[in-house]
């Protein structure tokens, strides 16, 4: 983030609700998050939203738009929010230079890789369960390697958003917390989220 935040000292602040960009929108940056949340989403032909991801401080967005030089996607604030724009023209001129970042960016864009594929293997062969064990541990994850806590947190999305992400009904995705909870895995507030038994959460998805 250092190293990134001094490419450049647009700052840019969203609130709740506003767009970052929107699919179609012509490619010209990368955005680093400093604070706040974001949510990813594409528009199905019959006006469906599904979303796509979840970004958090410290995590880069906007680069499903470097093949076509388009975004194919929207991002949109969850929460009040500040971003650091990043030309991309500059990003790869200062990659040329200092092969130290250009190996950075090449892990940015392996990881998103890998968490796309992880997305695929979700919704191709888990059951509620282990979709939702999975997202839980995935966000505890992050957390952590960002200095935050791994095992309380505050969900900044909604129900809905989790199940659209996840290719669960609201009513599964809600079914499926209360049984988290009844079986002492999880303490839910509305958005606060405590896990309680990590290990037999990690037991639903043994591969994480």
């Amino acid at each position: 983030m250092q190293r990134l935040d001094a490419l450049t000292s647009l700052k840019r602040t969203f609130k709740r609700g506003e767009y970052l960009y929107r699919s179609g929108e012509p490619f010209h940056a990368l955005y680093a998050i400093r604070n706040g949340f974001f949510k990813t989403q594409v528009l199905h032909e019959d006006g469906r939203e599904q979303v796509t991801g979840f970004q958090m401080p410290g995590e880069i967005i906007g680069m499903d738009a470097i093949c076509a030089d388009a975004h194919t996607c929207d991002a949109v604030a969850l929460e009040d929010s500040e971003i650091c724009e990043i030309p991309f023209n500059l990003l790869e001129e200062l990659s040329r230079d200092v092969p130290v970042l250009q190996r950075h960016l090449h892990k940015i864009m392996s990881r998103e890789i890998v968490r796309d594929q992880g997305i695929m293997m979700l919704l191709g062969s888990m059951r509620a369960e282990e979709r939702l064990a999975a997202f839980l541990l995935n966000l505890s994850q992050r957390f952590s390697a960002r200095g935050y806590s791994p095992n309380a947190f505050l969900l900044r999305m909604t129900r809905q958003e989790i199940g659209s992400y996840l290719g669960l009904k609201l009513e599964t995705v809600s079914r499926t917390f209360s049984q988290f909870q009844e079986n002492g895995l999880l303490s839910v507030r509305v958005r606060e989220v405590e896990i309680m038994d990590v290990l037999r959460l990690r037991s639903f998805v043994g591969h994480i």
